[in-house]
């Protein structure tokens, strides 16, 4: 027996309503002529499907769209999305929501692609919002939900990066130095491109919403900063944006940044990251017992001083990362033992 599916989405659920078929997934409407062909010969062109209501299919697909926005569902989010893309290429909803969900459903390879995809998209999608929605309260229910799920994909991302690069074999960890900096980043460029577009076609309207958007690519960029090669510029750009955001929120206290000078050096070369949770609990040792007596200041003074030379002559050493990867992980493990956690550490001043 053929069975009658809908050929815009491939529901079999479809009800007669009056004198024409109704698939109940996206609003698609079939006549019985229709329907009688589909039924004989399993399946139609859609050249010859009769789109009775255009506006109530789109509300329809509009529907389930959300619906699976809503519950999590990517797979059918981006399928419905994309149908709504087709019909109404200029809706900011499609348009976002297509890279979006692209964009939660990528593997670990393709963070950067993504994150760029997400960047690329922001600019166009405030233009169509813009152009498009004129009422300011819905202009600005939209602006705070595209921020919210901005952020939201830009911190899955950067954390899935993260993770990934801090449980990379010791001895292989700088092989992928460079593609974890190229990851984050992207991640980064997302929160600021979010708040300099917005301040670029809004102007100073949803300022807030800008200013929070670089506090949180300030916070992420400031995660990554100590393995990166040009500390200075990047600093630069940090406080560029710190002083943007102070100009609308004079409260507003910028963190301190992980420059070189508070490094640690050895076991960053070993880790491959500043930010990882053994680094963290070397971290805490330093600042919570090393500093606090005149031997333990003198030890980390020596320490500053020798070992960024050490390290830059001696680091991608096999017998460096050999001797070294051995003797830190027992005293990160005894630091452990002894209660020094290893949660996410913010260095004192």
């Amino acid at each position: 027996m053929k069975t009658f599916t809908c050929e815009i989405c491939n529901n079999t659920n479809l009800i007669k309503e009056n004198s024409v078929f109704v698939c109940q997934s996206c609003g698609t409407k079939y006549t019985i002529e229709e329907a009688k062909k589909m039924m004989n010969n399993g399946s139609v062109e859609t050249t010859n499907i009769v789109k009775i209501d255009t506006s109530t299919e789109l509300a329809n697909l509009y529907e389930v769209a959300r619906r699976a926005k809503n519950s999590n569902n990517y797979e059918n989010a981006l399928r419905y999305y994309d149908m709504i893309l087709v019909k109404a290429p200029s809706n900011w909803e499609a348009n976002f929501y297509v890279v979006f969900f692209k964009a939660m459903s990528c593997k670990i390879a393709e963070i950067q692609s993504a994150a760029i995809s997400i960047s690329n998209c922001i600019r166009s999608t405030f233009n169509l919002i813009k152009d498009g929605i004129i009422n300011d309260k819905e202009q600005k229910d939209i602006v705070n939900e595209l921020h919210m799920q901005v952020s939201l994909i830009s911190e899955m991302l950067y954390n899935a990066a993260k993770n990934h690069y801090n449980n990379i074999n010791i001895q292989i960890k700088n092989n992928y130095t460079q593609e974890y900096i190229y990851n984050v980043s992207s991640c980064t460029d997302i929160m600021y491109n979010f708040g300099n577009y917005l301040t670029e076609i809004f102007g100073n309207t949803y300022v807030t919403i800008s200013s929070e958007s670089w506090k949180q690519g300030i916070k992420m960029h400031n995660g990554y900063i100590n393995i990166l090669q040009n500390k200075e510029l990047n600093k630069n750009i940090i406080i560029q944006y710190a002083e943007k955001i102070k100009r609308h929120d004079t409260t507003y206290q910028a963190p301190v940044i992980n420059t070189s000078s508070g490094a640690c050096y050895i076991a960053t070369s070993i880790y491959g990251s500043y930010d990882c949770p053994e680094v963290f609990i070397l971290r805490r040792f330093r600042d919570n017992r090393l500093s606090k007596n005149w031997y333990g200041r003198f030890f980390i003074k020596t320490y500053y001083r020798f070992s960024p030379i050490f390290v830059k002559k001696f680091g991608k050493t096999k017998w460096f990362k050999s001797i070294f990867s051995k003797s830190l992980d027992r005293f990160v493990s005894k630091l452990s033992k002894s209660g020094i956690e290893k949660t996410q550490y913010q260095d004192k001043q």
